[in-house]
């Protein structure tokens, strides 16, 4: 029986090759969303290809019995290239194509344009070309986000040491001391604790345990990147279903009739048995990725867009002397409600789709087909599971109560009216980054274990060593995703350009066409257009485009910027159809227990009910608080924003 290998991330590297390199260093590469992170290798491990086009996903299994499994022949693909058709070689360099044809494809952008609209031009030659390039992932996401250091500058939309000033501000270092949380989290296998612990409270009961699997998800993404929860669950949900398949196959073995009308109704069970494993297979693989995703939705740090979002709010409302009403305990008063609203549609969705259950979905009653002896057998390898792990470290309890006083200083800084502790100090002085910092610097200080100077008082003979501390460097920079700082600054980057240029008044005003439809169906309809564009693209670079330009639009039709930026920044996480569209996605993909067929029929369907669920949270306590309903009285004396004037 086969292990789902434990993945961990090394490094970013660039790949596009075969089995071949893999023989040669002894490295396994995961293809994830266009992305390639390497992985230690074990010495006994098989690899399989599961892609069916030339960018080759690679999984990796580990094999509990060596012995008994053979290992995967290494193929050597030289002879079969050397016989691929010219056509078929310039087909697998596509991405070259695409990386020299669209700079020339786009030119006539600003070649065309009047001398009046010329800079406006050029950052949008800029913006189009990034788009596609983020689009197809000819070029990784992380090297595209650095075009506008080059483009910027040399087009004369914005000098470089301008452009460079923007890729890092406060909004980053509140994602930096997100990171280092999560990095925490996970090197002491925290996360890991509170999942089993919650599976063991819910039991093994197929809706019970879909439910416990969608919660522990949701709210693991919440606080830790949506790919390394994803990772783990996944892991946790293939243990679980190997279970139940074993205590399946061990009742054949069992009920094996020797007369043969019994074998034909028995082999009916069987195939009935087999369909709901299948089905509940499906279902619980797919709420990992669902979950994951929306569970990004409830707090601010808990995806990219939102960030985005937070900078280009702030960028808004203080070019009009304002101070953006987005920090971490306002967006829990949106999100929060909104996300678990979407995480309960999700697990209802799921339980009908797949477990077939009709009425009554939110029960956990054991249904007529589940036998108690299995779920008892699955509750016991949860329960084992977790016995393993031990009891609470001094490391995993300092983690959680560090990570509780985070989330405490984030929630009280500001509480609007009433105050927060923010107010002890000068005013504007102090952001929801200050304790984020903090909180990722108490982290290399605080001891993963009791001193030994402090139990070993009395012992003049005892041996003292430096103290080894929750984080080092090292375990940071395995787990820290580095390539998202530059995505998130190229968006800082193109935002601040297309604000300074003109170009984003330039495409509001064009909107204003719009003027006459009803604010609310326009809301509907951007809502579903960001939704589906980002199943094919990455949901962080479709809110960096969007943002400026909704922000504009909005001051054009003197409508709240932020009735327009924020579902549109919550629908780009909307992204279920695809395997493409998020790490989550391609990582439960890659299980090889779904097919694409099964993630667009369960994802459509969450795709168009999940955008009128945002409408109604916007229209309900999303504007009782934010008040999107009134357009402030500031945009209306600068309705061109401060970036304009510079432009003129």
């Amino acid at each position: 029986m086969q292990q789902h290998y434990d993945l961990l991330p090394l490094e970013l590297v660039s790949y596009r090759n075969t089995a071949e390199d893999y023989e040669k260093d002894k490295k396994c590469l995961l293809t994830l969303g266009g992305e390639s992170k390497r992985f230690m290798q074990d010495t006994n491990v098989q690899m399989t290809n599961t892609s069916s086009d030339d960018n080759n996903i690679y999984i990796v299994n580990r094999s509990s019995n060596s012995d008994n499994i053979k290992s995967m022949p290494i193929i050597d693909s030289s002879p079969v290239l050397e016989k691929l058709s010219l056509g078929k070689h310039l087909l697998s360099m596509w991405y070259l194509a695409v990386i020299i044809l669209t700079p020339i494809v786009f030119l006539p952008v600003f070649l065309l344009v009047s001398e009046q609209y010329q800079r406006q031009a050029r950052c949008g030659y800029t913006i189009a070309v990034m788009a596609i390039y983020w689009t197809t992932e000819a070029l990784p996401i992380a090297v595209t986000s650095l075009a506008p250091v080059v483009l910027l500058p040399a087009l004369g939309v914005l000098t470089a040491k301008e452009v460079s000033s923007v890729y890092f501000n406060d909004t980053t270092m509140l994602f930096v001391g997100g990171m280092v949380a999560a990095a925490a989290v996970e090197t002491w296998n925290v996360h890991k604790r509170i999942a089993l612990l919650v599976l063991k409270l819910v039991g093994a009961e197929p809706k019970c345990l879909l439910l416990g699997i969608c919660l522990v998800t949701w709210f693991l993404s919440m606080w830790i990147s949506n790919t390394a929860t994803t990772a783990m669950m996944i892991a946790i949900v293939q243990a679980l279903l190997a279970q139940f398949k074993d205590m399946k196959a061990g009742d054949k073995t069992q009920h094996v009739k020797l007369n043969g009308s019994s074998v034909r109704a028995q082999d009916k069970t069987d195939q009935e048995a087999d369909a709901e494993f299948v089905r509940l297979s499906k279902a619980l693989t797919l709420s990992v990725a669902y979950s994951a995703n929306i569970g990004g939705v409830a707090s601010l740090t808990g995806t990219g867009p939102n960030l985005v979002l937070l900078a280009a709010s702030q960028k808004v409302f203080e070019e009009v002397g304002l101070t953006s009403p987005i920090t971490f305990s306002t967006w829990f008063i949106y999100g929060l409600p909104l996300s678990l609203l979407l995480m309960l549609t999700m697990y209802q969705w799921m339980v009908v789709f797949f477990l077939r259950c009709k009425g009554g979905c939110l029960c956990c009653c054991c249904s007529p087909e589940t036998k108690r002896d299995q779920i008892e057998k699955v509750n016991a390898m949860i329960r084992d599971e977790y016995k393993k792990l031990g009891p609470v470290t001094y490391a995993q309890g300092s983690i959680l109560i560090a990570f509780f006083l985070l989330v405490v200083a984030w929630v009280t800084r500001d509480l609007g009216g009433i105050g927060g502790w923010a107010a002890l100090f000068p005013k504007g002085y102090l952001s929801d980054s200050t304790p984020s910092i903090l909180f990722g610097v108490l982290m290399f200080v605080l001891p993963s274990s009791i001193p030994k100077a402090l139990t070993n008082r009395l012992d003049k003979h005892a041996t003292y060593s430096r103290v080894t501390p929750l984080l080092t460097w090292r375990q940071l920079q395995d787990k820290m995703p580095w390539s998202l700082y530059f995505l998130l600054g190229g968006g800082y980057a193109i935002a601040h350009a297309a604000t300074v240029s003109g170009l984003s008044k330039w495409i509001g005003d064009q909107l204003m066409v719009f003027r006459s439809l009803d604010q609310w169906l326009f809301l509907l309809i951007i809502g579903y257009i960001v939704t589906f564009a980002t199943e094919v693209t990455s949901n962080t670079a479709i809110a960096t485009l969007m943002m400026p330009i909704l922000a504009q639009m909005s001051v054009s039709l003197q409508i709240n910027p932020l009735f327009f930026m924020y579902p549109a920044a919550i629908a780009t996480s909307f992204a279920f159809m695809l395997p493409v569209a998020t790490p989550p996605n391609a990582i439960v993909f890659s299980s090889g227990t779904l097919k694409v067929i099964d993630m667009v029929t369960s994802g459509l369907f969450l795709n168009i009910v999940c955008v009128p669920i945002l409408i109604l949270a916007t229209a309900t306590w999303g504007n009782a608080f934010f008040h999107f309903d009134k357009f402030p009285r500031e945009f209306l004396q600068n309705s061109t924003l401060a970036g304009v004037v510079k432009s003129a």
